[in-house]
This record gives C-alpha cells, structure tokens and sequence, in this order.
C-alpha cells in the first residue's frame, strides 16, 4: 500500500481544498493519504511557514508530497510553488478559464466562500443551526410551521446528524421526532407531526446495525435488545407506509446521501453552499 502525504493550502479556513481534494483522493483506492491542512496563510511570512514544513515533509519522505492550492493571491502561490511536491492549484485551474469565458475578471478575494461576508446567508445559516437544536428529539413542538423539513424515525437512526448537516450546510430548517412504542400502540402519528405531514421524512435503520449502536449508548438494556430494534423498526416502516411518508435507509448511507435524498424527495431549494 502506496502512502502520500497530502497538504491542503489556503488563505481561508482550507474546506475548499479539502473538499475537492478529498473528492479527487477517494478515487484512488491503492493509496493512503496522511491529510495535512494548512490554513489561514495570507501573508508572506506564513507562506514561508508553509513551503518550510511541506520542504520538511519532502525530505523526510521517500515519496513526493501532493499539494491542494486555493491560494488566491499569485505572489503567495509563487512562494509555496517552490516546494518539491506535486502542486495542484484548483484558482489557476478553474477561475483563469472562468474568467476567459465569462469576459469579467474574478474579485480575487480571500476567503469568499466560507466566511461571514454575505450576511444574509450566514445569518439563515446560524438561524437554522439554532432551530434545528431547539427541535432536536421532539423537544419541541413550537413553530413547526416553520420547518422546511421534519424528520422522523425510531431512536439513533440518524435523524439528529442529519438535521444538524442539513442547516449547517443549506441553511435548511429541520426538526427531528422520534417515533416511540406509544405511537405504534395508537398506530397513527402524534397531534404534532399530522399537522405538517407533507414536510415529514422517515429514516429507518437496519434492526442488526441500530441494536449495535443503543447497546454503545446503553448495553443490556431493553431498549438495545435485538428483538426490541427489530420491533421498533418494523413498526416504524409500517406507520410510515401507511401513512404515505417518504423515507430513506440509513444503514449503508453517508449523511450527504441522505440530505441529498430528502432536498430532491420534499423539493426543498438549497438556500447555502
């Protein structure tokens, strides 16, 4: 197994280049990557910090270091160029041709896509955070009509990450119930959700990887019992066939798959990116 250091280098926070970096790196499947962000280099004398330790790492290495650039100011890409790595700068792959074809020169300005500069955005963004941790678990019915989704499903199947990754990511109100043996018993949903039933989205799990994950949280306990998943689950689908909801498996799903699922499935416009 092949093994390569890679460096994420930007003047901002680095997501960027991590993002399509790591996007790139997965599909290279007889490698391991040691990942090595370095951010916030805006200045001269961090570039220099920068072409040092990636220097360092060259030569301590028997193999040539990878360099994901975001870089937006040239003489600062200049000075990190030199290393002795492969440098992959995504500005000079992207904006130059963006640039020739739109006819209008780029703002060139550092840090662009993730920070607080559109206000607008960053305050939806902060604003659904706050409402999808104010509606975590059920804890609270208050201003469902708000929601751009609802989430539903049996305990620790997903619902809370989901919700969290939909408003950090898109800005996107989600709120989150979970589906207990009382509402199964009564073989209808709550009060609360029957009121804003076009919003609702059911994750279910696979009873065998759901009791792997309660018996983490609490072993030996009837909660986590196999048979007790089994049940739950089985009468969670069942609610969510009869009640016509649209739902999603999240057994061998990445989070990004399932907030995907349900933007397209409830035809919920992404406000952020």
């Amino acid at each position: 197994m092949q093994r390569r250091t890679v460096f994420f280098v930007s003047d901002g926070t680095g997501i960027t280049a991590q993002m399509l970096g790591h996007s790139l790196l997965t599909q290279f499947e007889g490698v391991e990557f040691d990942q090595v962000t370095l951010p916030f280099v805006d200045s001269p004398e961090k570039a220099e910090e920068c072409l040092a330790r990636i220097e360092a790492e060259a030569a301590g290495a028997h193999t040539q270091p990878v360099v994901f650039s975001t870089l937006v100011n040239q003489d600062l890409r200049a000075i990190v160029r030199k290393a002795r790595a492969l440098f992959l700068d995504f500005f000079e792959t992207f904006i130059d041709p963006l640039e020739a074809g739109l006819g209008v020169k780029s703002s060139h300005t550092i840090g662009r896509s993730h920070s607080a500069m559109d206000k607008k955005e960053y305050h939806q963004r902060i604003e659904a955070i706050n409402f999808a941790m104010a509606h975590d678990d059920g804890a609270s019915h208050r201003e469902l009509a708000q929601a751009d989704v609802i989430l539903i499903g049996v305990s620790r199947s997903g619902k809370t990450p989901t919700s969290l990754y939909l408003a950090l990511q898109f800005g996107v109100k989600a709120a989150n119930y979970p589906l207990i043996p009382e509402d199964f018993q009564r073989e209808k949903l709550p009060e609360a959700l029957r009121l804003h039933k076009p919003k609702l989205f059911g994750l279910t799990i696979a009873p065998e990887r759901l009791h792997e994950i309660r018996k983490e949280r609490r072993p030996d306990s009837r909660y986590a019992a196999l048979d007790n998943c089994r049940y739950e689950v089985e009468e969670a689908e069942t609610l969510m066939r009869r009640e016509g909801i649209h739902s999603i498996n999240s057994t061998t799903k990445s989070i990004e798959e399932i907030a995907t699922t349900i933007l397209r499935a409830l035809r919920i416009h992404r406000q952020i990116y």
